[in-house]
């Protein structure tokens, strides 16, 4: 039997995305018949339950129902229904688990409990035959293929995309801005390749590490600290750029990498003071997005233009491969982090 390579399925999958986008832009309509139910009947407002990576997914999808909706929309504390036992009037009210599993016992428990109280639940999941699926009155398949490697890379964009294209879709889109999805995330693979070994051969000894984003862009700063933690065993943080401010940039000095994803758009511009701030601190910047070439950084790696609600599904892409990059660089194996499981159940 032919022994893997560390880090070969971690590397297979992220090669996969741009097949894997472009897959769910054609399976668009099963998505847009699970929103026209919603559309049916408008929700009062929506409420997200996810863990992990999933649950940076959840946070993209309340700043695209909050801003493409007009839609309050929150994100959940599972344990307030699975270990207190709260049960919230939740009629008329938009309940949206996403796992990528879909076996989290505390999901499935609050995803039943959100249904009993009124909620219409809907679960986004990439294991459609899962308890999650069975626990929730509808659901969004997003179609990623089985994953091998621990650390999510594939099922995390596909989770973006599909969220989109749901959210997209309750508002009577028709997915336009997305078509090209497949072909730009394979643009801004090839084009960030050279960008990334600079980034892998720049930080591979660094201690630390802040992430940091603004707007739809502070998911993709949340999962980059994720992947920097779980694959490389890095101190990473993430903030949102006005939180970075508002304190934590005095912990910032010239021992400090900052990975900031800024692109195209009102939180992109937002990001400029940001980067200011911290390079007068004489933090090293790493600027990924479609708007890195416009920021104060010392290092820049681009990203395939797109509407700002979709560029997290770009952005987050060569932040991988430089997650992927540093666990070998320094010895690890991301396929199979220490400590880690594939699926997290947790109550």
């Amino acid at each position: 039997m032919t022994q893997l390579r560390p880090g070969e399925h971690m590397a297979a999958e992220i090669s996969e995305q741009p097949s894997v986008l472009a897959g769910l832009v054609e399976r668009r309509s099963g998505i847009a018949a699970v929103a026209e139910k919603i559309s049916q009947n408008p929700p009062r407002f929506a409420l997200l339950a996810a863990r992990g990576s999933s649950d940076h997914g959840a946070l993209y999808a309340k700043y695209l129902i909050e801003v493409l909706l007009g839609l309050p929309a929150g994100l959940v504390s599972p344990s307030t229904a699975t270990l207190y036992g709260a049960r919230p009037d939740l009629r008329d009210v938009l309940f949206i688990t996403v796992s990528q599993s879909g076996g989290s016992p505390d999901l499935i428990e609050v995803t039943e409990a959100a249904r009993r109280q009124g909620a219409l639940t809907v679960s986004v999941t990439n294991t459609p035959d899962s308890p999650l699926r069975a626990a929730s009155e509808l659901g969004v398949d997003i179609g990623a293929g089985v994953e091998k490697a621990v650390a999510a890379t594939k099922t995390y964009s596909a989770t973006l995309m599909a969220l989109y294209l749901f959210i997209d879709a309750i508002r009577g889109g028709k997915g336009e801005d997305a078509e090209k999805i497949g072909e730009l995330a394979q643009q801004t693979l090839d084009g960030a390749a050279e960008g990334v070994q600079r980034a892998v051969d720049r930080y591979r000894f660094v201690d630390r590490v802040l992430t940091t984003g603004r707007g739809y862009s502070y998911a993709s700063a949340l999962e980059a600290s994720l992947k920097l933690a779980e694959t490389s065993y890095l101190a990473a943080r993430a903030y949102s750029g006005a939180d970075l401010l508002h304190g934590p940039v005095a912990a910032v000095d010239g021992e400090t990498a900052v990975l900031a994803a800024t692109s195209l758009g009102r939180g992109g511009e937002a990001m400029r003071e940001v980067l200011e701030a911290v390079g007068e601190r004489g933090a090293d910047v790493l600027a990924v997005g479609s708007a890195a070439q416009d920021v104060p950084a010392a290092l820049r790696i681009p990203v395939a233009p797109t509407v700002e609600e979709l560029a997290p599904v770009l952005e987050i892409l060569p932040i991988q491969r430089i997650a992927l990059g540093l666990s070998l660089a320094r010895g690890g194996n991301p396929d199979n982090p220490r400590g880690l499981l594939k699926v997290t159940k947790t109550r």
